[in-house]
């Protein structure tokens, strides 16, 4: 990797680093219902991980 990143580059990075992230807890009561235990990482959208998936960047 270079020594200094270009800002878009930075800004796409960061992006897909949110993306991975776990939906907030308080989805979880909000779709199932107060008694239901769910992981709130179901509820994202995008699921990566750094070695199993490559962005195209």
């Amino acid at each position: 990797m270079t020594k200094y990143l270009h800002v878009s580059k930075k800004l796409k990075l960061a992006k897909f680093g949110r993306q991975t992230r776990w939906a907030p807890f308080w989805t979880v009561p909000k779709i199932y219902g107060k008694g239901r235990r769910v992981h709130p990482g179901r509820h994202t959208t995008v699921k990566r991980q750094w070695r199993r998936t490559k962005t195209k960047i």
